[in-house]
């Protein structure tokens, strides 16, 4: 008598809080990340703990530095990046790499600029990519940002943090033809209207071609920058 096949277990594990995807690495070349804002540093161990069982490395994003002192008393191999408010825990297991490692350049136009783009470098080394940094390059001394062309063009991606009237994404855009990820922050005086103002001013660039995510949302620009180097190993490598 022939046994009727049991269904396997789903990999989205019911909590109490929190379905874990621990199919994600496989579906989408990157495993969950953790949304820290909102969680409690419980909450967020324990995610941490499931996935680290599961022999995925973590990264979770907007970590203040009062849950970071929790995790790291937990989790004494992680690391806590204080300018990207991100927790990294890297699996002992050797990674492998979903896509073609990239080099990325990170551009901030002002210090104040810089928490955006550390949590865009910090989740590109997360997945896997070369993300260089260019920093207090904005237009305000456009000398600053001519000087950097001829190193821009050598990469091949640029996420740009701008704050104010994020120029920068426009100018740079005009001159490098590389994919161009902007990033509107909430960085400047009354009428920015807390990042409304660098928000339009990029989705209004006459510079054809540029791509932009949301307010402050470094992470966004790394993760789509991860999804270009993953549809170019599929062009490259089409599965037979």
């Amino acid at each position: 008598m022939l046994m009727a096949r049991r269904r396997p277990r789903s990999p989205v594990l019911p909590r109490a809080f929190a379905h874990l995807d621990l199919a994600r690495q496989k579906r989408l070349g990157a495993p969950e990340i953790i949304y820290g804002a909102g969680k409690t540093a419980s909450q967020i161990a324990a995610i941490i703990r499931r996935l680290h069982f599961a022999r995925q490395s973590v990264l979770a994003t907007r970590v203040d530095p009062a849950k970071a002192r929790t995790l790291r008393r937990l989790f004494p191999k992680g690391k806590y990046h204080l300018a990207a408010q991100a927790f990294t825990l890297l699996h002992s297991a050797p990674r492998r790499l979903s896509c073609p490692s990239l080099r990325v350049a990170i551009c901030a136009a002002g210090t104040s600029d810089h928490p955006v783009a550390e949590e865009a470098f910090v989740t590109l080394q997360f997945l896997g990519h070369q993300p260089a940094r260019f920093y207090d390059i904005g237009v305000a001394g456009l000398h600053r940002t001519i000087s950097h062309l001829d190193t821009l063009r050598q990469h091949h991606a640029l996420v740009v943090v701008a704050g104010m009237e994020a120029a920068l994404p426009s100018v740079l855009g005009g001159l490098i033809r590389t994919p161009l990820i902007a990033v509107p922050t909430s960085v400047g005086y009354g009428a920015h209207l807390k990042g409304i103002t660098a928000l339009l001013g990029m989705l209004n660039s006459c510079a054809p071609g540029i791509t932009v995510v949301n307010i402050d949302n470094g992470f966004g620009a790394a993760y789509a920058i991860h999804r270009l180097a993953l549809s170019h190993h599929l062009i490259a490598s089409p599965k037979t």
